[in-house]
């Protein structure tokens, strides 16, 4: 286990402290010996004094400048005294205000250490080298939820939670779900502005999470760069509400176009596909040859294609308010598996309804519309396992809302198109428009609930919220 390199700043001030308890310990013993010299010149005065009396008058001027210098050595003595009590009080006040500075700085230090423990977004610092000198319990929370990672720091320390454990750990040793950050280290070298908002995801028990990370140079109190500043935050559910309005931009003013096209496509398209049916009448009595016929129905066909093309974009952009009515969520989805149990049988798809364990009530509702959402996802489920699978439909409350889960067992929804799968038109069978899954998309917020979807290799859950 890497142990935390010692701090300078702390190594400074028991430096200090030792100094200031040599001054004071000398500072005593210099009062102590003057002390010592002023009574040993105060008895010398008094045995001058006795042999001034038995002196004679000759010798007594002598003996008198002696006692004028021992009374001048007397006085400078007193001086040094206060000097040396002066010089004492004020090394006790420069102690003193050293203590409190640095328990000020102490203090400052366990605020700033309070404030990045309370932060939501991880806080990462490195030195010139890479090397971490620091991480916050966010960044920890935020690196270690990838498991290998977690299974890395944790084959060293057990406690997860412990700087220790990531002090001195090159940032290019995180796992490669995190190589962003070792990759904005060695551009932010080359570059003098900072860098911000790089989005990137991982996984997260099954789940994709997505981090945006930012990073911004390090610098010491003289201005020398030191090293690195990470700063990573979890932006899921902000992506996902960005994703949820992108979706609703696709459909909000289209109305009037949608009647527009109705006006004028759709009624040219019914007076071809009245002349194309006439046609058909008076050829079938002249004549029967096999390629007029053929010609005759691809016409047709391409008529009512572009006919439903059309109907899907117009109930896809329609802003008309949906119907409401007292719906049972639960009989609804147990009759949609009834009528959809044959057709998933003989693809070798079994289904199955797991019912909320608690009384759900009814939702204020369009069942029909609803209905045709459940029918949608479940039969993309069907079409995503054509070797067979299960399909469950899970049905549970949260507080204030009902939560229905359609779950297959497929491969999954490639990543290249997963951002896609929303938009109009867009499908990838060969059969289909491409308006399903939009129009599910727009029902269910229609419904001012929530439409979402997790994809793994075992599996895709399309989610369905709604409010009660």
């Amino acid at each position: 286990m890497m142990e935390t390199p010692p701090n300078p700043t702390d190594q400074k001030g028991k430096g200090v402290r030792r100094l200031a308890v040599v001054l004071a310990v000398l500072s005593l013993l210099s009062l102590a010996a003057t002390v010592w010299i002023l009574s040993t010149v105060a008895r010398e005065q008094e045995i001058v004094e006795q042999l001034m009396r038995n002196l004679r008058a000759s010798d007594r001027e002598v003996a008198e400048e002696l006692s004028v210098d021992l009374s001048l050595q007397s006085g400078l003595l007193v001086l040094l005294v206060l000097n040396v009590i002066a010089t004492g009080v004020a090394l006790g006040f420069v102690v003193r205000a050293y203590l409190f500075s640095e328990q000020s700085l102490e203090d400052a230090k366990v605020l700033s250490s309070d404030i990045l423990a309370s932060m939501d977004a991880g806080v990462i610092t490195t030195d010139k080298n890479g090397n971490l000198t620091s991480i916050n319990p966010s960044g920890r929370r935020l690196i270690a939820g990838n498991e290998s990672v977690a299974n890395l720091v944790s084959s060293e320390n057990d406690d997860v939670d412990s700087d220790s454990s990531w002090i001195g750990r090159n940032i290019a040793e995180i796992d490669g779900d995190h190589v962003l950050l070792a990759e904005i280290c060695e551009e932010i070298r080359r570059v003098n502005d900072p860098i911000r908002d790089r989005d990137y995801g991982v996984q997260r028990n099954g789940h994709r999470q997505t981090l945006r990370a930012g990073c911004t140079r390090l610098h010491n109190r003289d201005g020398d760069q030191i090293g690195v500043v990470i700063h990573v935050r979890d932006v899921t559910q902000k992506t996902l509400m960005e994703e949820r309005l992108r979706r609703m931009e696709r459909y909000m003013g289209l109305g009037s176009l949608a009647a527009g096209l109705q006006h004028e496509i759709k009624n040219p398209l019914s007076a071809l596909s009245l002349h194309i049916q006439l046609l058909c009448e008076r050829l079938a009595q002249q004549t029967d040859a096999p390629e007029v016929n053929e010609s005759l129905d691809i016409l047709n066909t391409e008529v009512k294609r572009i006919a439903a093309v059309l109907d899907g974009f117009r109930n896809y952009a329609s802003i008309n308010e949906i119907g409401r009515t007292p719906v049972d969520v639960t009989l609804l989805i147990e009759k949609l598996v009834r009528l959809l149990r044959p057709q998933a049988e003989t693809h070798g798809v079994r289904i199955r309804v797991e019912p909320s364990r608690e009384m759900l009530g009814l939702i204020q509702a369009d069942s029909v519309r609803l209905e045709q959402v459940f029918l949608n996802l479940a039969l993309n489920a069907i079409a995503a396992m054509p070797s067979g699978g299960s399909l469950r439909l899970v049905i549970s409350g949260e507080e204030q809302t009902t939560r229905i889960d359609v779950i297959d067992t497929g491969n999954g929804i490639p990543e290249e198109i997963q951002s896609k799968i929303f938009d109009p038109y867009f499908t990838t069978r060969r059969e289909g428009t491409g308006m399903g899954l939009a129009l599910c998309d727009k029902i269910i917020r229609q419904h001012q609930g929530n439409l979402d979807f997790e994809t793994g290799r075992d599996g895709t859950t399309f989610t369905v919220v709604l409010p009660r």
